[in-house]
């Protein structure tokens, strides 16, 4: 595939994965919007997010973490050498749904105890009692949907492990209007449950043209692949990186129970809006993904460094000018959004002012979901991302701790923001020693502008809103603002000079190269050369295995990510 080729099935791939995420986000805002108008910020509100905890942690772990840094990387070895993914999945899958089965039915017998640790100054229990036990089946079903979106991802066919959020989103919605009148709360929970068994319906047809597609494996690779102690050493990292990184939000709750009732739901309004730019700015490291561990498995350090800065760019550039409009328009945005039914004026100030401290950390949960793929893409297993993210951690507990009961959820949206900007950085630095050769003095100066040009842009928004007024509509506001917003962004950036923006443009060329060769050698942006010597391996050129293709002599899986097939997106 030559290279613009390969930018056309890239930039495709994103688009219609773009495509499908924003109609599930735009969903997901439904749902939270039609919670708000229901049930207001609330000590019901307050129940079912406690609840809400088993989906939120299980989702990064089965689905968007864990499941996929583990699951990617195996299967494209797996396509790369010839082989499928049949034996792994017929080994694997049944052993994981007994696992998880069992650890629901623990959380449903547990969950008085569970909801008395997570949250002891809950108002609500019992409500949040039985949602809690209603949401603990998701641990299932979002183990089954992350196993079949991985291996969906590393065949490259990214379009139904898109739609599952939307499918997920399309179930809650419907129980919410139709039961809410006679459940409560609960009516949400109910949907929650029956979503997730919709984002395993969603998946389920390609999921089985993709195992009837691939061929087997040998029985030696066989043996080698689903062998229970590798995947244990394997998993065992990740998974404790993803619990802790979920922790803030455990942090969070915990410290909101002791305020006033409304306190957690407050912090999640917040948090939802905040997220939405963090989400779309991981679209691309998602669809990179494959080629990232790819070329880990090649050796080819050099254009991991490339990679990583790439994407680096472009989801800090997303992120902070996002941030820049969301510190900006925080009232006009929750006004708009959430302002109506039982939301009332003071909750839309009260989460306008999280939201504004919550903006100050998006740079942070960006580079976090970035770097973490770096690191475990490698076939070793690293600890060092759960090491950096309970560093976070500590920051966010030690920080809510000493101010939450005089600053309230302020303290705890900055205790969240400090922490994992913290791990960022840490994750970031940690790279060059244990990953690639990545410019971390270019990517600081790159991102320390980015910051600069958004702070610029933050001011003209204000700006704008200043000259607009309190009287003009929400609305109107909120299109002037972004507009504003997005041009100041844009002509700051310009006129900062050849800097992230160039990185963008050298980074593709020399990832694609002008011959379209992947792996020849190139000079790094820190003056270091792509050669042999690069490579994590020490097995010369012409010491190495043939690449082995498979029937008809197409690239397995995309050359596992340089490629991405036309027509396939991503969640």
């Amino acid at each position: 595939m030559t290279p613009a080729a390969r930018a056309t099935s890239v930039g495709r791939a994103a688009a219609l994965s773009g495509v499908l995420i924003g109609a599930g986000t735009g969903l997901g805002f439904v749902r939270d919007l039609l919670v708000a108008h229901l049930f207001g910020a609330s000590a019901d509100t307050d129940a079912f997010l406690v609840a809400w905890t088993i989906p939120e942690t299980v989702s990064p772990l089965l689905i968007e973490d864990a499941m996929a840094l583990l699951m990617v990387p195996v299967v494209t070895r797996l396509l790369a050498r010839g082989d499928g993914p049949r034996a792994l999945v017929g080994t694997a899958l049944p052993r994981l749904v007994i696992a998880l089965s069992a650890g629901a039915l623990v959380l449903v017998a547990a969950a008085p105890f569970v909801v008395d640790v997570l949250a002891p100054g809950l108002a609500e229990r019992g409500a949040a009692v039985r949602c809690f036990r209603l949401t603990a089946v998701t641990v299932v079903t979002f183990g089954v949907a992350g196993f079949m979106s991985a291996t969906l991802r590393a065949h490259h066919r990214f379009g139904p492990p898109a739609a599952i959020y939307l499918a997920y989103n399309v179930g809650i919605l419907a129980f919410l209007a139709g039961l809410s009148g006679l459940v409560g709360i609960t009516a949400a929970a109910v949907g929650v449950a029956c979503g997730s068994v919709l984002m395993i319906a969603v998946q389920a047809p390609a999921f089985v043209r993709c195992l009837r597609a691939s061929p087997a494996a040998p029985p030696a690779a066989r043996e080698r692949d689903v062998e229970p102690r590798i995947v244990l050493l394997a998993v065992a990292p990740i998974v404790v990186y993803t619990v802790t990184r979920q922790a803030q939000v455990f942090v969070e709750r915990f410290f909101a129970s002791e305020l006033a009732a409304g306190s957690i739901s407050h912090l999640n309004y917040a948090q939802k809006v905040a997220q939405v730019p963090m989400v779309l700015s991981l679209l691309i490291v998602t669809v990179t993904f494959p080629s990232l561990a790819r070329a880990m498995a090649d050796g080819d350090t050099a254009r991991v460094a490339h990679r990583i800065r790439q994407d680096l760019a472009v989801a800090s550039a997303m992120v902070l000018a996002a941030a820049a409009f969301l510190i900006a328009f925080a009232p006009a945005v929750i006004k708009v959004l959430f302002e109506h039914g039982e939301f009332t004026p003071d909750d839309t100030r009260r989460t306008a002012a999280i939201l504004r401290v919550y903006a100050l950390g998006l740079w942070g949960q960006s580079a976090v979901g970035l770097a973490a793929r770096a690191f475990f893409a490698q076939r070793r297993p690293t600890w060092r991302p759960a090491a950096f993210i309970a560093a976070g951690l500590a920051v966010t507990t030690a920080i809510g701790a000493a101010f939450a009961a005089s600053a309230g959820t302020l303290a705890l949206a900055a205790a969240n923001a400090a922490g994992i900007t913290l791990a960022a950085v840490l994750l970031l630095a940690g790279l060059r020693p244990d990953v690639a050769p990545v410019p971390l003095r270019r990517i600081a100066a790159d991102v320390l502008r980015l910051m600069l040009i958004a702070a610029g842009a933050c001011a003209a928004g204000l700006g704008t809103d200043a000259v607009l007024g309190a009287g003009t509509p929400a609305v109107v506001r909120l299109a002037a603002g972004a507009a504003g917003t997005a041009a100041a962004f844009a002509v700051l950036t310009v006129l900062a000079g050849p800097g992230p923006v160039a990185s963008w443009i050298t980074a593709s060329w020399h990832t694609a190269g002008p011959s379209g060769a992947l792996g020849r050698r190139f000079r790094t942006d820190s003056g270091e050369t792509s050669d042999p010597a690069h490579r994590t391996d020490d097995t010369p050129d012409r010491d190495r295995p043939a690449r082995r293709d498979p029937p008809g002599g197409e690239d397995p899986a995309g050359a596992a990510g340089a490629d991405v097939p036309l027509g396939r997106p991503l969640p």
